[in-house]
């Protein structure tokens, strides 16, 4: 089966949209229009329009749109800071600092806070210009979507263990232990989370976070099988594996 999909997206709708119209070209191309989008998560933060990108999507499938979105570990972020009774205490500080991009995402719903807030004030205000739909929307994402021959997950697996056997926290979060890890895992793994400067096959997994966050393209690639290719603006690129 053909399946397609798409990087770490970070609050980019503009970039999000011009994925989707590579997608539906390919589509039309292929003569099919059921094949699944799965889009690898972190919809939030960084970019200019997180709102944007959940109203999107949420509102995409909602219409019957072939989409799924799995959780990103930005989502889980803005799903904690939403969370007023979380324990331990989320780091609202932290997330609304220069380098997780918070306040980007709390701007795109109208609000702003100062270089570091502090405190449940803020938290509160946030909590109340988020539409319920959208924090219903992050909080009923799923951490992976399997096929017979993929798995789509935002991070990684947890080399050696079975899906069934998995936490979440290493779906969202694993870095070193998978990404150094050359095993086949029995199927090709679809990542995104570890940016790097351009789609890249390492034949047991598929990495496909090139910085949309930080100013980057966004990737949207097809996959058939174990077949990888890149949507570039003329078409399909094959990525070969390294």
């Amino acid at each position: 089966m053909r399946y397609y999909a798409i990087g770490d997206i970070h609050g980019q709708l503009e970039q999000l949209r011009a994925a989707h119209a590579r997608i539906e070209a390919d589509r039309q191309a292929c003569g099919d229009d059921t094949a699944l989008t799965i889009h690898l998560g972190d919809l939030v933060d960084r970019g200019p329009d997180s709102r944007g990108v959940i109203e999107y999507l949420l509102n995409g499938i909602e219409n019957g749109a072939p989409w799924i979105v799995v959780k990103g570990n930005h989502d889980q972020i803005f799903e904690d800071a939403l969370n007023l009774d979380q324990t331990p205490p989320f780091s609202f500080s932290a997330w609304t600092g220069p380098n997780m991009g918070g306040s980007e995402t709390a701007g795109s719903y109208g609000v702003r806070f100062g270089a570091f807030s502090m405190g449940d004030r803020p938290r509160r205000k946030l909590a109340a210009a988020v539409p319920p739909d959208h924090l219903a929307f992050i909080q009923g994402l799923p951490a992976y979507h399997k096929t017979p021959e993929v798995i789509f997950v935002h991070a990684g697996i947890r080399p050696g263990l079975p899906l069934s056997e998995q936490i979440e926290h290493d779906l969202l979060w694993i870095r070193g232990e998978f990404l150094n890890d050359t095993r086949d895992h029995g199927k090709l793994i679809v990542h995104g989370h570890t940016p790097v400067d351009e789609a890249t096959h390492y034949g047991n997994r598929v990495n496909l976070d090139t910085g949309a966050g930080f100013g980057s393209p966004l990737t949207a690639a097809v996959i058939e099988g174990r077949k990888v290719w890149v949507l570039d603006e003329d078409g399909r690129r094959a990525l070969e594996p390294r």
